[in-house]
């Protein structure tokens, strides 16, 4: 149960690390070709700065999942991976409820799955 907990764990910390790519390195090509639809082109340029701020905001939460692999006492990486991914969660769940209900299924989900994980691995 452990090793699941910590692969799915890392599996929503690369997550985290491909949306801070997207949004402050390729927010206009692969942003654009993310969000198609979502916004208008001509939004892309000018909201360049608003998404690697948002991105950024996913690095941390990406490494503050990273770091629990790297935390030798089980406790502090317990609470650590059960604090980070619940912010994602919170982030998810406020996303889908003010953006994109699929923001639910791509984000807030998957960290649902990993902390039932990890709390069931404790």
């Amino acid at each position: 149960m452990e090793i699941i907990a910590k692969i799915l764990v890392g599996l929503v910390a690369v997550e985290h690390l491909y949306i801070l790519y997207m949004e402050m390195f390729a927010w206009e090509t692969l942003g654009r070709k993310t969000f198609k639809g979502a916004l208008p082109d001509s939004l892309f340029s000018p909201t360049k700065g608003l998404a690697a701020n948002q991105g950024l905001y996913n690095g941390f939460l990406s490494a503050g999942l990273i770091w629990t692999f790297f935390i030798s006492d089980k406790l502090w990486a317990f609470n650590i991976s059960v604090f980070f991914l619940s912010c994602v969660i919170t982030a998810g769940l406020y996303g889908a409820l003010t953006a994109s209900k699929k923001i639910f299924f791509s984000q807030a989900l998957p960290a649902i799955i990993a902390l039932a994980f990890v709390l069931l691995s404790r």
